[in-house]
């Protein structure tokens, strides 16, 4: 019986020739992802660390993203905390304020590469299965432990392969699939599960799958994960990443599944997850043109230049509605600085939109886009719970890029489709 990815990577992050479905390894982490909580994990260990320092200084990965620029004097201290902790350490990897969200950070600098575990104090770390990596969240706790040892258990999850097929059609993304999924499977149909994507992947760009990976952890999956292909080659190849500092590992032909699915793209649609969970997922014709206050484009989702373009796309020439506020907020900075340079964000400018640093903040409620009591937000964020966006009184709908922009410009939900020229 051959092996599926899971399988196969704990095996060999954990010496052993083979391991089984439900089976407990250590594993020693290639990284580990921590950010803003960084002060929180340190706190817990502080003699430790005194006595005994990190167990490799290129093993942490530190990036502030979650309330930048400091929005309090408590933020500012635990950013102060933090650079205090790298310097003392001489952390190999901290990117400070500014340079963006951390799942797009380790991305884009390589840290993720195929073959490699990664391991995060954050529940979106499953996004890097887009390039072929091994990436889960873990707690903070956990994260200290690692900090110290650099080694942890994990069990081996059964798999779920998803095979795709088609094509999308104009106004239809990667969003729409990942959501079209959770919405059938629901918020726990893949609870502690390896999900594979298979099929016709090539028709998926890196933003896509990356979009699809990082909401892996919204249908309860530990991981998310893709296979490496000539796609992933030539990401990799753009970001100064030679193969020979990587390993490509994938399924057998022959693996076994606990459950095998099939998503034909052509017959997806654009939907939208209503309140207040990611699984309440309906058609768009359903929830079409009820009134929106805020949209929100960006975050660690739907953060990437091919996001922004698309909705520039449709914005170009033409005006945000009267009393709706549209909020860009690019993943990082480097996709900013190539929005400025193509034009892109002068466009969604021009529209009307309102451009945020690279970070996280309106996303979990901490600033910058935080919504008052009676509020609708239709976002391209991953979550949508109650209080998210920082008031328990408020709506979060998810949607895809296009269908925010779409909706920007009448100030309730609209159908892409139908700005699609």
């Amino acid at each position: 019986m051959g092996k599926t990815f899971i399988e196969k990577m704990l095996a060999k992050k954990s010496g052993k020739e083979s391991v089984k479905v439900g089976e407990i390894v250590t594993v020693k982490p290639d990284h580990l992802l921590t950010h803003d909580n960084t002060s929180a994990i340190i706190s817990k260990i502080e003699p430790e660390l005194k006595k005994y320092g990190v167990v490799d200084p290129g093993f942490p990965v530190i990036v502030l993203d979650h309330v930048i620029p400091a929005a309090s004097e408590k933020h500012a201290s635990g950013h102060q905390k933090i650079r205090k902790f790298v310097k003392e350490h001489d952390i190999k990897n901290f990117f400070d304020v500014g340079e963006g969200i951390c799942h797009q950070i380790v991305y884009e600098k390589g840290l993720a590469l195929p073959g490699m575990l990664v391991v995060g104090s954050d529940s979106h770390t499953c996004s890097y299965g887009a390039a072929g990596a091994m990436s889960t969240g873990i707690d903070r706790t956990e994260a200290a432990s690692l900090l110290l040892i650099g080694e942890m258990w994990l069990k081996v999850a059964p798999s779920i392969r998803v095979t795709v097929k088609g094509k999308l059609q104009p106004g239809v993304s990667a969003k729409d699939v990942i959501l079209y999924l959770i919405g059938n499977i629901g918020a726990d149909g893949a609870t502690y599960c390896s999900v594979e994507f298979h099929g016709e992947i090539e028709n998926f760009s890196m933003d896509e799958r990356f979009t699809i990976a990082n909401m892996g952890i919204e249908m309860g999956a530990k991981i998310a994960v893709f296979p490496v292909d000539i796609i992933t080659r030539e990401f990799l190849t753009s970001i100064g990443i030679n193969s020979d500092r990587y390993e490509e590992v994938w399924a057998d032909e022959d693996a076994e599944y606990m459950e095998e699915l099939t998503i034909d793209l052509d017959k997806i649609t654009p939907v939208i997850a209503k309140p207040h969970t990611v699984d309440n997922v309906v058609g768009i014709s359903e929830v079409e043109g009820l009134s929106m206050d805020q949209g929100l484009i960006g975050t660690c989702t739907n953060g990437r230049v091919s996001d922004f373009r698309e909705a520039a796309e449709i914005l170009k020439g033409k005006q945000v509605a009267e009393n709706f506020r549209l909020l860009l907020l690019p993943a990082s900075r480097s996709i900013y600085r190539e929005l400025v340079q193509k034009g892109w964000m002068d466009i969604l400018v021009e529209s009307g939109g309102v451009v945020l640093p690279p970070g996280c903040g309106p996303c979990l409620g901490a600033h910058q886009g935080v919504l008052a009591p009676g509020e609708k937000c239709l976002s391209t964020a991953n979550r949508n719970f109650k209080g998210r966006m920082g008031c328990k009184d408020a709506e979060i709908y998810l949607g895809s890029a296009q269908t925010v922009a779409a909706s920007a410009l009448y100030g309730k939900i609209t159908d892409p489709r139908k700005e699609i020229q």
